[in-house]
């Protein structure tokens, strides 16, 4: 029997990675995708090496609109199916927003909302035909408020947690499931190129490591499970946004993401 085939977008670095080792461990084959060739090539050989697996690498550009449909293509041409579309892929920013650049703001857009929303339609479609298939976004506890100082981040991760909720009803009975996973704050490379790791919420004790974030959402995953926020301190949090007086919540969050 043919293995199953899991396609990871981010897969070059933080968690990406991590998720390519576990789908690798399980005896999946992988389809990597990112931008960094290089890095996807080390890691589809150290992965083969491994486990035994066939790891393909797609280098693709999400901020550019076509990149999606291009990457569903050239899937199709190789002849894969996909079981397991991990929508992982994203960036943020730091600081006021109407200081930065308004082109990489957009391009955050593409990446963290339109481009994970291309790929759930175009992979969730044949999944569906098949009777079969899981889909894991991986949104942020930033999606459950708003977040000053990172404004633009929070509100794509509050469209990943929207749109994913939206979409597990409408597939219920189909044989697919879709997850959305809502880590905190995460040893990754995100920070540092967000530009915020010197803020309160990265330096404060508890920032997760990112082997177990992505333990913790892949077994939700394949569990079925809707949300799943990492964490129980995260948890509450989340969900203290529920009943809190929003302006104390948009306070609490602007406080978070400053600089110390």
């Amino acid at each position: 029997m043919s293995r199953k085939v899991a396609l990871i977008t981010g897969a070059s670095a933080g968690l990406g990675v991590q998720f390519a080792e576990q789908f690798a461990k399980d005896g999946h084959d992988v389809i990597l995708v990112a931008r960094g060739v290089a890095k996807l090539e080390e890691l589809a050989r150290r992965l083969e090496q491994a486990h035994g697996v066939k790891a393909h690498v797609l280098p693709a550009d999400l901020g550019q609109p076509s990149a999606p449909e291009q990457l569903f293509a050239r899937v199709q041409e190789l002849g894969l199916a996909v079981d397991f579309l991990v929508n992982n892929a994203g960036f943020g920013s730091s600081g006021p927003f109407l200081d930065q650049d308004l082109g990489r703001e957009a391009e955050m857009v593409e990446v963290n909302c339109a481009a994970l929303l291309k790929l759930t339609h175009l992979f969730a479609r044949p999944m569906r035909e098949r009777k079969q298939g899981r889909i894991l976004n991986i949104a942020s506890t930033a999606g459950f408020q708003p977040g000053p100082y990172m404004a633009t981040y929070y509100a794509t991760k509050a469209f990943v947690l929207s749109f994913t909720e939206a979409l597990a009803v409408e597939l219920e009975g189909t044989g697919v499931t879709v997850t959305c996973h809502c880590p905190g704050a995460t040893k990754t490379e995100f920070a540092g190129r967000a530009g915020n790791a010197e803020s309160r919420l990265f330096k404060r004790p508890g920032v997760a490591e990112a082997p177990e974030v992505a333990g913790h959402a892949y077994a939700a995953m394949m569990k079925g499970r809707v949300v799943s926020i990492h964490g129980v301190l995260n948890w509450l949090a989340a969900f203290s946004v529920r009943v809190s007086p929003r302006v104390v919540v948009r306070s609490i969050a602007a406080k978070l993401n400053q600089q110390e």
